[in-house]
This record gives structure tokens, C-alpha cells and sequence, in this order.
């Protein structure tokens, strides 16, 4: 079992930062894949950014140039560095975590982007 923490959300202006932290805990395999996902209301669920094992990343086009995501594997945690904050961006970030076939999923953290 794998079990994801997310955190560092919160109310920001237009044109603000946050930065986003995950921590993985439980059954931890080298090779994974991890990404930030989000979901507005009354929309689906969809990747902002991600990062392979491989150590390739992968961004939405609409957060490209304003989001970059890391991770350190020494402490199971995955980042996303977000810039030039949208309305739009507002959603609830989700971290996830891919081993061995399985998917698992942090309980959400809110980032609502309104001045």
C-alpha cells in the first residue's frame, strides 16, 4: 500500500505562486512514475505534470512555462512549482504515484487562484 500526502495549497492572487509538496509513505518500489493531477468543478480530472522514473516530464500545455515539477526520490517526495497563477488554475491538485501497474492517488489540496 502506498499512501500519498499532499499539501502547500491554498488562496492566491492572480499572478502568484504556490509550490505544492508530496510525500509517499508505505510500499515504495524504485521504479515509479509520479504527477500532479487536478480537477475543477464540474470538470474531469487531468494531468498538469508528471515524471518518469526515466527521469522525462511531461506538462500540460496549458501550464507549460509557468509549472515545473520535480521530485527528490532521497525523501519520496514529489514538488510542483507553480508561477504566473491563472483563475483558471483554480482545481483541486492531486498527487499520484504509479508501481508495478497500480495507481494511487493523495486526498486533494485546493488552489483557488481569485484576487
Amino acid at each position: 500500500q502506498v499512501h500519498l500526502v499532499e499539501s502547500g495549497g491554498g488562496l492566491v492572487q492572480p499572478g502568484g505562486s504556490l509550490k505544492l509538496t508530496c510525500v509517499a509513505s508505505g510500499i515504495l518500489f524504485g521504479i515509479y512514475d509520479m504527477g500532479w493531477y487536478r480537477q475543477a468543478p464540474g470538470k474531469q480530472r487531468e494531468l498538469v505534470a508528471a515524471f518518469t522514473n526515466a527521469g522525462t516530464t511531461d506538462y500540460a500545455d496549458s501550464v507549460k512555462g509557468r509549472f515545473t515539477i520535480s521530485g527528490d526520490t532521497t525523501k519520496n517526495t514529489a514538488y510542483l512549482q507553480m508561477n504566473s497563477l491563472k483563475p483558471e488554475d483554480t482545481a483541486v491538485y492531486y498527487c499520484n504515484r504509479k508501481q508495478f501497474g497500480l495507481s494511487y492517488w493523495g486526498q486533494g489540496t485546493q488552489v483557488t487562484v481569485s484576487s
